[in-house]
């Protein structure tokens, strides 16, 4: 194999790489929901986070087992915001606890890769919601902005379209509901071609996959630095340093063998007194990335919406779910562009494609019966009697491989086609799905 061979990127064009993108989903999916579940008053942030990640390492670890180099797990660590904090909190065992308690609004945020196919998704939602006893006032506007904005980006990210039409929809929505998207958010990203800036304007294409992240706030959408640690780093590949501590050394050794380039947080470490210290250096030099804990304002709400979109040819497959309740939030306000609130009514499935049919075709050549089919076809008896009743007394037919004969008596098989002697394949199938004709399976002497 050539070396341009090795490094051609792959695509969702091939089933295969669909299929890690799906895998990865579903676990994602399934680790929100697990931690959504498990999001009540009195539960610490931590304890969220760490049965995220728990759970997302566990399930990755029963896939692909054969494939011993494949690497597979976390692919952005379990991170649990609240309120007015906007992303990237995912607390040490030595940080100050956080718990919930009603009424706070919570985004779980994480992502899941099977051999570097990242699926990313996140929630919000307000603790203790209940149909009976439905959100109200901001934290019901900036769940619902934030949602129809997640709901319209679903119906924009299609061929010919820009992530540009996706931006001016979202304020458009946000400010129907009062509220301000995040600035600086990651809006729609390729996760298939990191190559790209996040806010750079580019066309959705076939066959890439793009992460659609919405974080709006009831607030003017400045996030800033709220000064609490930063415990989610990101390896820099275009970095090279000599770093000088052991202990330096040997944190990064073990961040390159376990994360690559995904996403990390220092308490995947063992030692955790180690990881932050040896993660200085490291960030200092700029070998790794800090996802910096943000901030809004006191006293305001941020929500936010994300899920992983693979762009098919025949329309958008979302394959990261949301775990949206529509009847938990009552808002006063609503959506009253006339375009987008088509937008939001049209539907969001792809157009299905049609399958062709597998033919299956007899054709009559004197005394044989020709038949073309896909390997795997084993005719019953009483098909083989439906269609032996052709006179002839006796045929010695030989199949294509040369050397192998058998003879046929059709009336015998007519007479008796339940006698196992006389279920022998005189019905030469041909391999269609290898490339075969059959037409030269079975010829008369």
């Amino acid at each position: 194999m050539s070396g341009d061979d090795e490094t051609q990127e792959q695509t969702i064009a091939e089933d295969l790489v669909v299929t890690k993108y799906k895998m990865g989903a579903e676990i994602a999916n399934q680790a929100l929901k697990k931690v959504a579940e498990a999001a009540a008053a009195g539960v610490s942030v931590l304890s969220l986070c760490q049965k995220g990640d728990e759970f997302i390492a566990a399930e990755t670890g029963k896939i692909f087992k054969k494939e011993k180099d494949m690497k597979k797990g976390i692919a952005f660590p379990t991170c649990v915001s609240v309120n007015n904090c906007v992303c990237h909190f995912s607390p040490l065992k030595s940080d100050p606890d956080v718990v919930l308690k009603d009424g706070d609004l919570v985004k779980i945020d994480l992502g899941v890769h099977v051999d570097g196919f990242i699926s990313n998704v996140a929630h919000s939602f307000v603790v203790g919601a209940t149909k009976e006893n439905p959100v109200t006032g901001r934290k019901a506007d900036v769940i619902k902005a934030a949602h129809l904005c997640a709901e319209a980006a679903l119906r924009l990210v299609k061929p010919g379209n820009q992530n540009t039409q996706v931006t001016e929809a979202w304020n458009k929505i946000a400010k129907s509901f009062k509220c301000s998207p995040i600035e600086g958010g990651h809006a729609v990203s390729s996760v298939s071609s990191l190559s790209k800036p996040d806010h750079e304007k580019a066309e959705f294409e076939v066959h890439e996959v793009y992460a659609v992240d919405v974080l709006i706030s009831t607030g003017e959408g400045k996030a800033k630095d709220g000064g609490q640690r930063t415990t989610v780093y990101k390896r820099d590949p275009n970095k090279v340093y000599g770093l000088k501590m052991k202990t330096s050394r040997t944190f990064f050794s073990e961040m390159e063998r376990r994360f690559d380039t995904m996403p990390f947080t220092l308490r995947a470490f063992e030692d955790e007194g180690k990881a932050r210290l040896g993660v200085v250096e490291c960030a200092k030099h700029e070998l790794l990335q800090p996802f910096a804990v943000l901030n809004e304002k006191e006293g305001e709400f941020v929500a936010q919406f994300k899920f992983t979109v693979l762009l098919m040819a025949n329309g958008p497959l979302r394959i990261t779910n949301s775990l949206f309740e529509p009847e938990l939030y009552s808002s006063e306000h609503d959506v009253e562009d006339p375009e987008l609130k088509a937008l939001l009514q049209s539907s969001a499935s792809r157009k299905a494609q049609k399958k062709k049919k597998k033919k299956v075709t007899f054709r009559l050549l004197g005394c044989c019966c020709f038949l073309n089919v896909f390997s795997g076809f084993l005719p019953t008896p009483g098909f083989i009697s439906a269609t032996t009743g052709f006179k002839d007394g006796g045929e010695r037919h030989r199949t294509g491989d040369g050397d192998r004969s058998c003879r046929v008596d059709f009336n015998q098989r007519r007479q008796k086609p339940d006698d196992p002697k006389n279920r022998r394949h005189h019905f030469f199938l041909s391999r269609l799905s290898e490339g075969l004709d059959g037409r030269s399976c079975c010829e008369r002497l």
